[in-house]
This record gives structure tokens, sequence and C-alpha cells, in this order.
């Protein structure tokens, strides 16, 4: 059993099977938005079974639930990546903010190399709905007295190489395992009385998705109206 190899390492299909579980809960009512995003985040950064095992042990798991937690090897189900990962696209290759700012979230392209500049100014980079030109995407952000904000989904492989000086460079979401497939983003550059922050959000879809659920399960009435 899991619980008695706390410390071996866990699988992309161990943390899947565990977010299954999560997002069940939530569309049941077991669990607040709030918690399940605690929840969420702590799964795709778990990297044994002992990190694993906490996040589930007040839920319960049903027949036609996901299975539970195993040692033997699975075939990787098939991702939405490859449909997001258009290699040879022309993509967004540039985001510049000089006292101002600039945005790029809903349905874009970012290109195989981005470069954000940000002098005394902010920019947001949100991943979460974009399509990848290739399958890594590398994101150079210059942040001089100013700011750059990334946001990438659940299952992205994230990689943090940049400086920061008199400012800050997050790396908390660096080194944290990708799905089978998915794209690998790297963020390099410099913050100069800055900062550069990387942050792990459920797609804007799902979201709504899970929330509705939620919703018509207190409601069944609803469904039928």
């Amino acid at each position: 059993m899991t619980e008695d190899l706390p410390e071996l390492r866990a699988s992309d299909a161990d943390r899947e099977r565990v977010a299954e579980i999560l997002r069940d809960a939530v569309a049941e009512g077991r669990l607040a938005m709030e918690e399940f995003d605690e929840r969420l985040d702590a799964t795709y950064k778990a990297r044994t079974y002992g990190e694993l095992e906490p996040l589930t042990a007040d839920l319960p798991v049903t027949a036609a639930g996901p299975a539970p937690l195993s040692l033997r090897k699975e075939s990787a189900a098939p991702t939405p990546w490859a449909e997001r990962i258009v290699d040879g696209a022309e993509g967004s290759a540039v985001g510049l903010a000089l006292l101002g700012g600039f945005q790029r979230k809903g349905r874009w392209t970012i290109g195989r190399r981005f470069t954000a500049c940000c002098l005394m100014g902010g920019g947001e980079i949100d991943l979460r709905e974009a399509n990848f030109a290739g399958s890594e995407v590398v994101i150079t952000c210059w942040a001089l007295m100013g700011g750059v904000n990334i946001v990438v989904p659940p299952g992205v492989d994230v990689d943090v190489r940049g400086l920061g000086i008199m400012g800050g460079f997050d790396s908390r979401e660096d080194g944290v395992p990708g799905e089978p497939g998915a794209p690998r983003v790297i963020v390099r550059g410099l913050a100069l009385m800055g900062g550069v922050g990387v942050e792990r959000k459920l797609l804007k879809a799902e979201k709504r998705r899970l929330k509705e659920e939620r919703r018509l399960e207190g409601n069944p009435r609803k469904e039928l109206g």
C-alpha cells in the first residue's frame, strides 16, 4: 500500500488521479473552491506518495471514481496538450510596458521566444488558454522598477532561471513536474528593483465548469427546469 512507502516518488498518473478525486469532491459540495485550489496546487507540487496521501484522506472515493494510488505502471491517457502545441506557428514574441502596461491573455499563441520588458510598468502573461508555438517556450523578462506576472495552467512544466536584485524573481513553481505531453516554460531574465512572479491556476473554463456542477448539485431542480 502507498502508506507503507511514503517516500516513494509519485508519477504524473498518480497526481492526476488525486486531482480527479478533488474535482469530484468540489462538484459534490464537499470542498469549497478556495480549499480545492489549495489542494490542487499541492497535488501538482507533490513529489512523493506521502505528500499526496493527506490531500484525499478525508474524501470518499466512489467505485466509479478514479483508481487509488498504485505502484504498477499505467499507460498515459491522452491529453489535450497536443492540440495546443502548434509547431512552426508564428506566435507573439514581445511585450513592452514603459510607464504603462501590457497584457496577453485569452486565446493567443506564444512564440518559442517571448521577451517582456517592463520599465516602471507592468505586464501580464496568461497562458491558461494560450497555444504554444513549440513544446518548449522561453520567456525572458526584464523588469526595472516594474513587474511581470506569468500565469500557467496546472500540468505545465516550469523552469525558473531568473535573478532578482533589490527585487524578486519568484521560483515557487520551479521544478514542479509537468504532465505527459505538456509544454515546458522556461522563465529567465532580471528583476532590478522590480519583480517577476509565476503562479499556477486552473483554466477559466475548468473553474466555470466546476462551479456550475456544484451549483446544479445543490439545486437539482434547476437542471430539470
